[in-house]
Formats: C-alpha cells, sequence, structure tokens
C-alpha cells in the first residue's frame, strides 16, 4: 500500500513539474513566425539580442522574459529571437536573415524590442505595422510590462 501511495505521490508531482515546465517558443525563422502570426491573428515581438555579450539583453532575459509574468503576457503574440553573438557560432543564413531586419528596422543599439502587426497586402507582399519599440526597462518585469502592454494595446 505504501509503495502505491509513493508512486502516486510521484506522479503527481512529475505532472506538476511538466505544466510548471516554460511554454514559450523563440522563433529564429523570421518568414515563419510572421505566417504562423498572420494565421493565429497575432501581433510579432523582434527581440534583438546579443546573447553572449550584452549585459543588458542577458539582465532582459533573466528580469523579463524568463518569468511566469512574461509567459502568460506573451501568449497573444508570436516572439522571435534575432541574435547577433560574438563568441557563438551561428548558421550564415540565420545571420544574413538578422543583419537584414537590424538594418530595416534601424537597430543601433542591444536590447531592441519592436512590436509589428503583420498584414498580407492583395498583391500577396507582406507588410509590416510598426507599433513602437522599448528596450529594457528597469524595475523588473512589472515596469517592462508596463511599458510593452502600451505598446502593443494602441491601435494603429
Amino acid at each position: 500500500m505504501k509503495k502505491i501511495i509513493f508512486i502516486l505521490i510521484l506522479i503527481g508531482f512529475m505532472s506538476v513539474q511538466t505544466f510548471a515546465q516554460k511554454r514559450i517558443t523563440w522563433h529564429t525563422d523570421f518568414n515563419e513566425a510572421l505566417e504562423l502570426a498572420l494565421n493565429e491573428d497575432k501581433k510579432v515581438m523582434l527581440f534583438f539580442t546579443g546573447s553572449d555579450w550584452c549585459g543588458w539583453c542577458i539582465k532582459l532575459q533573466n528580469e523579463v522574459f524568463k518569468t511566469p509574468d512574461f509567459e502568460k503576457w506573451s501568449d497573444d503574440l508570436v516572439l522571435v529571437e534575432l541574435d547577433f553573438p560574438r563568441r557563438t557560432p551561428q548558421d550564415p543564413k540565420l545571420k544574413g536573415q538578422n543583419r537584414q531586419l537590424q538594418a530595416m528596422f534601424k537597430v543601433r543599439g542591444y536590447p531592441s524590442v519592436y512590436f509589428v502587426q503583420p498584414e498580407k497586402m492583395p498583391d500577396g507582399k507582406m507588410n509590416l505595422n510598426n507599433l513602437g519599440k522599448t528596450g529594457y526597462v528597469r524595475g523588473g518585469a512589472g515596469k517592462w510590462l508596463e511599458v510593452a502592454d502600451n505598446i502593443v494595446n494602441k491601435t494603429i
């Protein structure tokens, strides 16, 4: 009987652990992310980062993006990480895509977070309605989410 109770407790604990794991998906393929956003009628968050050298990027990840508050808040967004590492090898195709987007959005510093609403035009081309941008915001997840929420929820 004790073995059965122990197994049931263990199974319950494991299911709670599985449920508690992060379910955030960071996309790296920009075009794939746009198609997903269009299909699910979501806005897109573009996170320009230097993952292995930018202290403020790492701080933003730890203080905001890795929190349960952000996880819940970001449910209605498609998240895209556009990384510019210095020490970590990166696929040349991904590197080219990220540099092209960096030039398109005129990113000059890191971290930079842009919010866009993709729209498919009648001619089949994609239009990105720029909703706004932010970077690191002092004060933790609550302050950052307040700023980001104002950007995401403004009307085009």
